[in-house]
């Protein structure tokens, strides 16, 4: 029973973290939602309601200890605005500008941008894998991009790059993210990381600064759902699952993530998605099944995007 629960609980989440991008995109398009005000509104009130279940749990002094080491508060200060909110403003900024299909599958090149890291440090060699990795990356990114034809881009220059940021902020939420990890609960460093970044983004673009007279019933609800289910109960089922499944189980089955994204994004927004760009949807996920299926546990090599729970949209 544990088990299956833990299956139900990660695809859940991933499927929530993949449709979250596409109402985003909704919002942007329909509604006018200014994107600093979106991702400031779903960081604070997804860090609140992440910090709020931790504290009914047993280790609820975790919440206030993380601020009583100069040190550890100053990396999670850190952690909180190169991480959180790099990650979840280049994410947002790639849909506005183009679709949640494509800044899905470009952020999810962290990994191979990992690996580059790692070899550049030395702290890692470069294995088949790494190379069937890095192949399908670049493959599924030239046709995601290009639909075949080098002679024109099938999104605009501006959500590649924005897309390409959100990647390399994943690369660094990711690795940064391990020290602290290992001296509190996920839900402690997520839900504060999401509480400093967007403290940080509302002096640039308050939550209360917003026309509520343009907003009828659905966007509310579209609302909701970004915040809610596309960012805190999405990360929460993720972490849940981990008590029942191995990180590997998790993070294979949250490859759902990124097909999600494509699925609605082409039948539900109806953007246009060319073959080439199908296949380069396959190379990228078959990249992320691939390091699911491969993934190493090694004491010396930092863990990969796959081995810890993370926020893409998160």
């Amino acid at each position: 029973m544990n088990r299956r629960k833990g299956i139900f609980l990660v695809i859940t989440g991933a499927i929530f973290w993949g449709i979250g991008g596409t109402v985003a995109k909704k919002l942007f398009d329909e509604y006018q939602i200014d994107v600093n005000w979106l991702v400031t509104t779903r960081l604070l009130i997804a860090g609140f309601l992440l910090l709020a279940i931790q504290f009914f749990r047993a280790d609820r002094s975790q919440i206030f200890d993380v601020w009583k080491n100069r040190q550890t508060a100053f990396h999670f200060i850190i952690f909180g605005l190169v991480g959180m909110l790099s990650v979840q403003y280049t994410y947002m900024a790639s849909i506005e500008h183009g679709n949640a299909a494509v800044a899905t599958l470009l952020q999810y090149l962290a990994p191979v941008m990992i690996i580059v890291y790692l070899l550049l440090r030395k702290l890692t060699v470069f294995t088949r894998t790494d190379m069937w990795t890095v192949t399908l990356a670049l493959l599924g990114s030239f046709f995601l991009l290009t639909n075949g034809s080098v002679s024109q881009l099938s999104v605009p220059a501006t959500a590649i790059v924005w897309g390409v940021l959100s990647g390399i902020a994943l690369a660094f939420y990711t690795l940064y993210a391990v020290p602290l990890l290992k001296q509190y609960d996920s839900l402690v460093v997520v839900g504060w990381a999401m509480i400093i970044g967007g403290f940080a983004l509302g002096f640039i673009h308050p939550p209360w600064q917003i026309d509520i007279e343009t907003l009828d019933l659905e966007a509310y609800l579209y609302l909701i759902f970004v915040i809610l289910f596309g960012t805190m109960v999405a990360f929460w089922f993720y972490i849940e699952s981990l008590q029942s499944l191995q990180p590997k189980e998790s993070s294979l089955l949250g490859s759902m993530e990124p097909l999600a994204a494509v699925l609605t994004t082409v039948f539900w927004l109806k953007e246009p998605f060319g073959i080439f760009q199908w296949l380069g949807a396959l190379c990228i996920i078959g990249m992320i099944f691939l390091l699911a299926i491969n993934k190493r546990s090694t004491s010396q090599d930092p863990p990969t995007i796959n081995e810890k729970p993370l926020i893409t949209e998160s």
